[in-house]
């Protein structure tokens, strides 16, 4: 796509609208469904299930109250709720939020004490206002909510004579009185800042350690839209010097400690198109979900009570080029029963990256990527139940076909990523295993006719399986099929008002497994929802 194209800032467009038209509660009928986008539209809804909430006792604090105009952070203080004890069952996060007017797409975060507890983004308004809702379960946090800790929030905008919507945002923390279904974290740690880079010590009884990021291509430019980047001497508007293969590494005082596949993600401005997304935003856009890494078989290492060396890194950002956000979190359960652990990294294997990328010129340009990468790391603790041997190994891969012809008029892609990991855990007890398979998919295409209407069709997979094993015998099981469509278009080069804007999307949000099923699906034509069914 060429630069106008490429930037998730530009407006765009969409296409007809019968296909979807469904029967529902609180849905249109056909009769209902304007020829074109108007002034207003439905407020923004995803088909993921909301937080289940359970009963009892619940306390609510305020941790956001905020208009966002610039680049200017909110700051504020915040303090543990009373009533509910210092152990809670769950802690649900709701971010409201209203803008009316004109205005990109925006990224946000939220930090409590120095932690990140929600990476999000924004819609884009109707001239007559929207309002949306994000929840998340930010449970595993609980170490940093028993103290009073600062807090800061930013979604950074512009407000200008052309761009008007001034972003308000209310964030609060709901406490749910007990003991959570699972045992959270012990603690939950930041990187500290020295001149060699960034650190972190442990306590000195670490057991289980997870670090999560939320790695994330920046809003603009081409490292938003990296899966579509190519290497020379491809003749296309975003470069990379060895095309579009990117993987998030992580290291630990220098050795490779874990390897993942980012997800793709697309804003509400992505694909040139904000049609596509005004009603039904694409997967994780308001919530971004964090890689998450299990450095345990470091932890016979970092558990010296000297601080290590941690370093995120994205592979395949052209060199001296920045475009990406990687704040860390380090989750750590300690042992309960000793202060101190021993033990020792055994195995550090990472295989060579594979990535080919292959142009092909022609009155359709192409370039086909294969790439993959992986990595095994086992260590092993002395701990209070035993000697316990833990063995991570994840296995990346990327299959792509970027097509396009010259002047970017057609633009498309067709793109696979897996990132695959098993982690054994042996000693203290029968073998246990769990393994994580995610898939991302992408299919679209973005076409200029000579009629100057911009058409946009895409497709959007997010699905994982998970299986766990205890002495080779699967014990729980779990699916997720997470697919989003849309096929939109509008008159490029046009006032708002005149663009004669068309689109439709939808979303099918299924999970099931032995915890049981949710299925949900959602459709809209013009910004009028058109289908709300659930059931399994």
């Amino acid at each position: 796509m060429r630069q106008r194209i490429v930037m998730s800032m530009l407006a765009s467009v969409v296409l007809l609208a019968g296909a979807l038209l469904g029967a529902g509660a609180g849905t249109a009928r056909a009769a209902d469904v304007p020829a074109e986008f108007g002034t207003d539209w439905h407020d923004p809804l995803t088909a993921a299930p909301p937080v289940a909430r359970p009963h009892g006792t619940s306390c609510q604090v305020t941790l956001a109250d905020a208009q966002f105009r610039d680049f200017t952070p909110y700051r504020g203080a915040y303090t543990p709720p009373t009533g509910c004890g210092d152990r809670w069952s769950k802690v649900v996060l709701r971010l409201d939020g209203t803008v009316k007017g004109r205005q990109y797409d925006r990224l946000g975060y939220l930090h409590v004490g120095g932690v990140e507890i929600l990476r999000t983004s924004t819609p884009e308004p109707s001239p007559d206002g929207i309002a949306w809702h994000v929840e998340k379960d930010v449970t595993r946090y609980s170490d940093t909510f028993r103290g009073r800790r600062d807090v800061e929030m930013l979604i950074g905008n512009v407000v200008d004579d052309t761009y008007t919507g001034v972003i308000d945002v209310n964030v609060t923390l709901t406490f749910y009185a007990g003991r959570p279904a699972e045992r959270t974290p012990d603690r939950v740690l930041t990187l500290a800042d020295t001149p060699d880079g960034t650190t972190l010590t442990t306590p000195r009884n670490s057991e289980r350690i997870v670090a999560e990021v939320y790695a994330t291509g920046s809003g603009g430019g081409c490292e938003e839209f990296w899966y579509l980047t190519v290497a020379d001497p491809a003749s296309y508007s975003c470069k990379a010097d060895h095309g579009p293969y990117r993987e998030v590494q992580i290291k630990v005082d220098g050795r490779p400690a874990g390897i993942a596949a980012p997800y793709p993600n697309v804003w509400t401005g992505g694909w040139s198109d904000p049609f596509l997304w005004y009603v039904i935003p694409a997967p994780g856009a308001f919530d971004v979900r964090p890689i998450e890494y299990d450095l345990t078989p470091f932890a016979g290492l970092l558990d010296d009570g000297r601080p290590h060396r941690v370093e995120v890194s994205v592979v395949g950002v052209p060199s001296g080029q920045a475009g990406w956000s990687a704040p860390v979190n380090v989750l750590v359960w300690q042992d309960a029963h000793r202060d101190h652990l021993t033990g020792g990294l055994t195995e550090d294997k990472a295989g060579d990256i594979v990535n080919s990328s292959v142009y092909t010129p022609g009155s359709e340009n192409r370039v086909d990527t294969r790439a993959g990468h992986g990595l095994t790391v086992s260590g092993y603790l002395d701990t209070s139940h035993g000697r316990v041997t833990t063995t991570v190994t994840r296995t990346l891969a990327n299959t792509s076909v970027h097509r396009w012809t010259d002047g970017e008029n057609t633009d498309g892609l067709d793109a696979t990523w897996t990132d695959d990991q098993t982690v054994v855990t042996a000693g203290a007890g029968p073998a246990r295993s769990t393994r994580t398979l995610r898939t991302y998919t992408m299919n679209g295409a973005t076409t200029i006719g000579s009629d100057s209407r911009l058409r946009t069709e895409l497709t959007l997979g997010d699905r994982a399986s998970v299986s766990e094993r205890r002495d080779g015998r699967r014990t729980a099981w779990s699916r997720l099929d997470d697919t989003y469509r849309g096929d939109a278009s509008y008159l490029l080069d046009a006032p708002r008002d005149q663009r004669h804007a068309v689109g439709t999307s939808s979303e099918r949000y299924r999970s099931y497994g032995s915890a049981g099923c949710y299925d949900h699906s959602l459709a809209t034509a013009q910004g009028v929802l058109t289908r709300d069914r659930s059931g399994c």
